[in-house]
């Protein structure tokens, strides 16, 4: 992992873009994940940073890692309190216009044949999501999302069944596609009482470009 993956560091914080394909937590096969290149993120630290929260292996963007576990403790509480703002840009497969806010509460399904995956269900968690289209071209939307809570994979099930459109690429809850998963975390904002914000801007990916 380069430095040019570094978006934010202080003496407590850091922020990554996370490639694409990447898991954040190591697969059971053994295979690459973040963990592999957190030698590479100490910068000058005795221990490793560890990530304070998730993204799907083919998301990429904006992670926040912590680099003390006094910081690390301070930075869940802000996720659980609702202190951090997140934005993403998706390109869904579908065309979607205006704006709005989806709470579908979600839960967990297993099966036999497709392994697991979130499903809305009255009874799981709540969840909720503000979502803005920006630009249609041809039958697919660019969809900007701000998700209040942090489900696991929220954005790609609210646009899939909340907004009727699946995350372009999303294999699980769409259609896979050669270019990849267009979902990306691109800004990160953590409030820090007494200290200012981290914040944090990823680029646009190159698999977005073709849209």
């Amino acid at each position: 992992m380069h430095g040019d993956r570094v978006l934010f560091i202080d003496g407590e914080a850091l922020v990554i873009d996370k490639p694409t394909g990447l898991p954040v937590d190591r697969p059971r096969d053994g295979s690459i994940s973040l963990e592999n290149h957190l030698e590479s993120l100490r910068f000058g630290f005795q221990r490793w940073p560890t990530a304070v929260h998730r993204l799907d292996r083919d998301t990429s963007g904006c992670l926040l890692l912590a680099r003390n576990p006094k910081a690390g403790a301070r930075f869940q509480q802000a996720f659980e309190q609702g202190l951090v703002e997140k934005r993403y840009l998706a390109v869904l497969d579908g065309v979607v216009e205006g704006e709005g806010l989806i709470e579908l509460a979600l839960g967990k399904t297993s099966t036999a044949e497709d392994g697991w995956r979130i499903v809305p269900d009255e009874r799981g968690k709540a969840a909720r999501t503000h979502w803005r289209a920006i630009e249609v071209r041809g039958e697919r939307t660019l969809v900007e999302f701000k998700p209040e809570t942090g489900r696991t994979h929220q954005i790609r099930v609210h646009a899939a069944t909340g907004l009727g459109a699946a995350v372009v690429g999303d294999p699980v809850y769409g259609r896979a596609d050669r270019i990849g998963m267009l979902l990306h975390a691109a800004e990160l904002i953590v409030q820090r009482p007494g200290k200012d914000p981290i914040k944090a801007e990823a680029p646009m990916p190159e698999r977005f470009e073709n849209w």
